[in-house]
């Protein structure tokens, strides 16, 4: 930063830089990351949803991840009021998101979802549907749910691969899999819930088979410049200390078959995107992520705040935290695309208002008023 070059001009100048993800230009550098509102009955976003995601594009964001959407298997989900991104009427309601960030000048992806062991036996949408899962352990290690066959695999990975289809058919920019938090493609990742003794499961590597096939489908069924984005975490619901990797060189192992598969970008999921993830390095798990692969990466968590979303959780709220940590990581490329949670979830303009300078107007997150929000 010159002597001249104030800090909330520096911010707007790093962050309002497009940026390429394949086929896909970005705006800027500033994401949406998805999070679960279910405010969509029966599956279908409504207008309320359109006007939603729109708000947040006409204020800067420029590329909106969606909200997790169950793609077309009957064991995705567990709530009628969580979005699909199957059915027509579901599809005809996505469109018309699609639509309106396109007119408010952001680029959108839906993250295609499937929840595997989280699951209950009984839960909408389909309640006859089983818990599925590599190996029918819930993330404790309890046998709750059903091991995946051959079938059960090939008919997730068409689900996957018919979501992305209707995705690029009906105006999206690209889509995101959700491989992370301890949901079915984690599942198969993490040696806690993936016990297979079959080419599923094993060593790292044969862990990312399923992950791969996923992206290897969905890459064969949609254009060659239409992005995939996978995001990754290595914590788990319940279980926060989990990993995937210890060392750089067994991320490595892992991320190396899913980009081969045709993964374009990395979004690596973290509680707080300022720690480390290994030692010896500053780099955290999106700045291992692209120096690993080559690719681009967005980093997400507790981004524009002071306080992880675990304590949010726990009706915890957080105050406004600096931007100059985050900043500095941009400049020398760490990563290339930052997600924001919570904040933007709480300020609709939090974008703008970085973007325009005027840091001092952002609203600090209260999880109380989430109910009125929109």
């Amino acid at each position: 930063m010159s002597l001249t070059e104030s800090p909330a001009a520096r911010a707007a100048e790093i962050l309002s830089r497009p940026v390429a993800i394949n086929g896909l230009t970005v705006p800027n550098r500033i994401a949406m990351a998805p999070m679960t509102r279910m405010f969509s009955p029966g599956g279908i976003p409504g207008e309320d949803v359109v006007s939603y995601y729109a708000r947040r594009a006409a204020a800067g964001v420029g590329l909106i991840v969606t909200e997790g959407t169950y793609v077309g298997h009957p064991s995705a989900g567990q709530s009628d009021r969580v979005p699909r991104f199957h059915g027509e009427e579901q599809l005809a309601g996505w469109a018309k998101v699609a639509e309106a960030v396109h007119a408010a000048g952001g680029t959108i992806v839906p993250q295609l979802w499937h929840i595997g062991m989280v699951r209950k036996q009984g839960e909408p949408p389909f309640p006859d549907a089983p818990a599925l899962g590599p190996s029918g352990l819930r993330l404790d290690g309890s046998e709750a749910g059903t091991a995946m066959t051959q079938r059960d695999i090939d008919d997730v990975i068409g689900a996957f691969a018919e979501a992305a289809a209707a995705a690029e058919r009906i105006g999206f920019d690209g889509v995101e899999i959700h491989g992370a938090h301890g949901y079915l493609v984690d599942q198969f990742l993490w040696a806690g819930t993936n016990r297979r003794t079959d080419a599923y499961g094993g060593d790292p590597v044969a862990r990312t088979r399923f992950a791969a096939e996923i992206v290897a489908a969905v890459r064969e069924t949609v254009s060659p410049e239409f992005p995939v984005i996978f995001r990754y975490s290595q914590w788990k619901q319940e279980a926060y200390d989990a990993r995937l990797a210890e060392t750089p060189e067994e991320l490595e192992a892992i991320l190396t078959p899913l980009a081969a598969a045709g993964v374009d970008a990395f979004h690596a999921s973290t509680r707080r995107y300022w720690l480390p993830e290994f030692e010896g390095s500053d780099l955290n798990l999106a700045g291992w992520s692209k120096k690993l692969t080559g690719k681009p990466s967005l980093t997400v968590g507790s981004v524009g705040l002071n306080g992880d979303f675990i304590k949010a959780f726990q009706g915890q709220g957080a105050e406004v935290g600096s931007l100059d940590n985050l900043l500095e990581r941009l400049e020398r490329d760490e990563f290339d695309l930052v997600a924001v949670g919570r904040a933007l979830l709480q300020d609709p303009e939090w974008a703008a208002k970085v973007l325009d300078g005027r840091v001092g107007e952002l609203t600090a997150y209260d999880p109380a008023s989430l109910k009125t929000l929109s």
